[in-house]
């Protein structure tokens, strides 16, 4: 068997938690093994459909049942939880010599005072199932809408807390006022004359004299 390729890898952290993509697209069978202070991963992947692999010893302690992976058309990222949180490793390897392979990825990369500060979006390849539950918790909050009404708030489901005749009278009102009589059917507003909002003296403006056109 030929030698195998070795993927690039960009790799960043957080306190809790360390980041690593193997930059290596249309990856078909892949194999990935997290133990507590190993990552392998084999596949074959590129235009070529190469055959690669990749291990890595690395600094610290990782927990594999809570780490993920996801395979993308692009890359591999890989999520590694720390077994304890606390202060950055000084590199991802065990040891100290430098390798090829692998680069600092910049865009989730974030300094130790400001790790607590995300700024990056590629959290959401492992936390698309947090996000669907605050979605549906805010949906349980919101509350849900009566079958064939208006929201549950409103009496009796929608508009069935308004007067008789409402509905009817809002089509086709002649100059789209109010039909007679409606407001003095709306809850709280008792026997309504509009004749009773009128000052003492005041006529209406139809009856009005039209000034002079000259």
């Amino acid at each position: 068997m030929a030698n195998r390729l070795t993927p690039p890898a960009i790799w960043a952290q957080r306190n809790d938690r360390v980041y690593i993509t193997i930059q290596l697209g249309d990856c078909k069978n892949p194999s990935i093994k997290v133990e507590e202070n190993r990552v392998h991963f084999s596949g074959k992947g590129g235009p070529d459909q190469a055959d690669y692999e990749l291990t890595i010893d690395l600094f610290g302690e990782v927990n594999p049942e809570e780490s993920k992976y996801s395979v993308l058309p692009r890359n591999i990222p890989i999520l590694l939880m720390r077994k304890e949180s606390g202060p950055y490793w000084p590199r991802l390897t065990k040891e100290k010599t430098k390798v090829h392979w692998l680069k600092t990825d910049f865009a989730k990369w974030r300094d130790e005072d400001d790790s607590d500060a995300e700024a990056g979006g590629d959290d959401q390849n492992f936390e698309d199932e947090t996000n669907l539950g605050d979605d549906y918790g805010m949906m349980k909050q919101m509350g849900s809408f009566n079958a064939g009404g208006g929201p549950g708030g409103m009496p009796g489901g929608g508009m069935g807390g308004m007067p008789p005749g409402m509905m009817g009278g809002m089509g086709g009102m002649p100059g789209g006022g109010m039909p007679p009589g409606m407001m003095g059917g709306m809850p709280g507003m008792g026997d309504f004359n509009p004749e009773a909002m009128r000052m003492d003296g005041e006529e209406d403006s139809d009856d009005e004299d039209l000034p002079d056109l000259e």
